[in-house]
């Protein structure tokens, strides 16, 4: 595999700090990302992802899909040869149990199903 179909990639927190960055082939999974940018969130930060679906990433305006691979999600590689990409990272809060309550209830009411969103 040569150097150039590596995509380097750094992952922007909502503090401003970096995780990154990294080099990442063009079929990596948004998920697998997810899981390593879980692995890496740094120890001295309150309120880090639990798991994937805690942690949404957006690049360019649009959120990655878990189940789409780097190539598949068209990043804008070719505008920046050789430089990094940016990605933002967005945590959902915790809900605690009573706001989960509420958010069931809501949605009962509006037709939807019993199921819990996360």
């Amino acid at each position: 595999m040569a150097a150039k179909e590596l995509i380097e990639i750094k992952f922007r927190l909502t503090d401003g700090s970096d995780i990154g960055p990294n080099k990442y082939t063009p079929s990596t999974t948004v998920a697998s990302l997810k899981e390593k940018i879980i692995a890496q969130w740094p120890k001295d930060k309150d309120s880090g992802p639990k798991s994937i679906n805690d942690v949404k990433l957006i690049n360019a305006g649009r959120i990655l899909e878990n189940n789409k691979t780097l190539g598949e999600s068209r990043l804008p590689v070719a505008e920046v040869p050789g430089g990094v990409i940016t990605m933002h990272v967005v945590v959902r809060p915790p809900m605690n149990e009573k706001a989960r309550d509420k958010q069931q209830d809501d949605s009962l009411k509006k037709g939807g199903c019993a199921c819990t969103i996360l």
